[in-house]
C-alpha cells in the first residue's frame, strides 16, 4: 500500500514534479507537458495536475484536468481533445485520494480510459461511449512487420510506388498550411464535420515538430502534396494523429504508403510501438483500414461524472444548436474559409 503524505496541485506544463512522475510510470502523449502547451495555446485553458506524494516528497500518482467555463456551464475535463488521458493511478487509495477533491467540486467531470480500469469500477461514474483504439508493436523487423500487414496493403503500397508517389518531411509551415486545408476538407465534405482552428496544428508544429518530437509526413506526386500524416513522438510510442488526403488522388494510394514510411522511421527512431489513434465505434472504415495494418485492438471508455443528474434543459438546447450549426457551416454550398472560422469559434465548446 503506498503511503501519501501530500497532494499537491501543479501547472503540468512547467512542474518537475510532473515531468518526473510522467517519465517513472507509463503515460502518453496527452500526459506530457508539451500536449498541454498545445491545448493551452490554443485555447487559453489552464491545465492543472494533483499529484500524490510519499513521505520523501517523490510523486506516487497524478491526475491531471482543465476546468473549463462557458456556454455550457462549469466542467472538468482530462483532458480536451486528447484521444485518451489514463489517470496516473496504480491503486483504488490513491484513485480515491486524488479524485475526491475534484468531485467534491460538484461540476460534471469527463474521464477517458484506455489502459487503466480503475475508474471504470468508480460507480460514481457513468460509460456514457467507448472507442476502438489500434496499436502496433514496431519491436519486429521490417520484414516481419510487412508480412502481418494484409495482401490488400501490399498491393497498395506497391502501385503507389509504381505510380512515382515519394515521401518526404514537411519542411515548413507553408506546407503544414497545405495539410491544414486537405484536412479541413476531408473534415467537412466526407464527415460533415468541423476541423479544429489551424492554430492548433501551429502550435502541435511549434511544440513538438521544431523540438523534434514530431513530424509531418507528405506524400507527393509530380511535385504536388497529394496526402499526408502528421505523427508525434513521446517516450517509445510514434503516434499517428491526424491524416489528410485530395481526393482525387486516392487511387494512387498514398495513405497507405505514408503509414508503411511511418513505420520505417518509428524504427529508424528506435520506438517501439506505433499509437493508431481513436476511431468512433461508428467508424467501419476507418477500423478496418487500421486493422489491416496488423494492430492490436483495444477500447477507450468514455466516463462521465454527473452531480446533478446530466445536462440542464439549456445545456441540452445549446449541443442542439451546435449540430445545427455545424451542418450549416459545413454544407458544401459554404465557402471553406467560413467553414474554418466557424471552426475557430465553436470548436472549443466540443471539449
Amino acid at each position: 500500500m503506498n503511503v501519501v503524505a501530500n497532494v499537491v496541485t501543479v501547472d503540468p506544463r512547467t512542474d518537475s514534479l510532473w515531468a518526473k512522475l510522467v517519465e517513472q510510470v507509463r503515460s502518453s502523449v496527452f500526459h506530457s507537458p508539451q500536449w498541454m502547451r498545445v491545448i493551452s495555446s490554443t485555447y487559453g485553458w489552464e491545465p492543472s495536475a494533483h499529484i500524490a506524494l510519499d513521505e520523501q516528497g517523490q510523486p506516487l500518482a497524478g491526475v491531471p484536468f482543465c476546468r473549463i467555463s462557458d456556454m455550457l456551464g462549469e466542467r472538468i475535463v482530462m483532458l480536451p481533445f486528447s484521444d485518451y488521458c489514463d489517470p496516473l493511478v496504480n491503486d483504488h487509495e490513491l484513485w480515491h485520494v486524488l479524485i475526491d477533491p475534484l468531485v467534491s467540486e460538484h461540476m460534471p467531470l469527463s474521464v477517458r480510459c484506455l489502459h487503466n480500469d480503475l475508474p471504470l469500477g468508480d460507480k460514481r461514474f457513468t460509460l456514457a461511449k467507448q472507442a476502438k483504439w489500434h496499436c502496433l508493436n514496431l519491436r519486429p523487423d521490417l520484414q516481419a512487420l510487412w508480412k502481418t500487414m494484409h495482401d490488400s496493403t501490399h498491393r497498395a503500397i506497391r502501385k503507389s510506388e509504381r505510380e512515382g508517389v515519394r515521401v518526404r518531411m514537411a519542411e515548413s509551415e507553408q506546407e503544414l498550411r497545405i495539410f491544414f486545408e486537405m484536412h479541413l476538407k476531408i473534415r467537412k465534405y466526407k464527415y460533415g464535420l468541423l476541423a479544429q482552428p489551424y492554430s492548433f496544428l501551429q502550435n502541435i508544429w511549434r511544440h513538438f515538430v521544431e523540438p523534434q518530437h514530431g513530424f509531418l509526413m507528405l506524400a507527393i506526386h509530380e511535385d504536388k502534396i497529394v496526402a499526408g500524416d502528421f505523427f508525434l513522438e513521446w517516450k517509445d510510442t510514434l503516434y499517428y494523429k491526424f491524416n489528410a488526403s485530395l481526393p482525387d488522388d486516392l487511387s494512387r494510394r498514398p495513405n497507405d504508403l505514408l503509414i508503411w514510411s511511418g513505420m520505417q522511421e518509428g524504427k529508424k527512431r528506435g520506438l517501439t510501438y506505433l499509437d493508431f489513434g481513436l476511431s468512433d465505434i461508428d467508424q467501419d472504415g476507418l477500423i478496418r483500414y487500421k486493422c489491416k495494418f496488423g494492430t492490436e485492438e483495444k477500447t477507450i471508455s468514455f466516463l462521465h461524472y454527473s452531480p446533478n443528474g446530466g445536462p440542464t434543459r439549456t445545456q441540452k438546447e445549446i449541443r442542439e444548436l451546435l449540430g445545427k450549426l455545424t451542418a450549416r457551416f459545413t454544407d458544401h454550398q459554404v465557402p471553406d474559409q467560413i467553414t474554418e472560422k466557424a471552426g475557430e469559434d465553436l470548436y472549443r465548446l466540443f471539449s
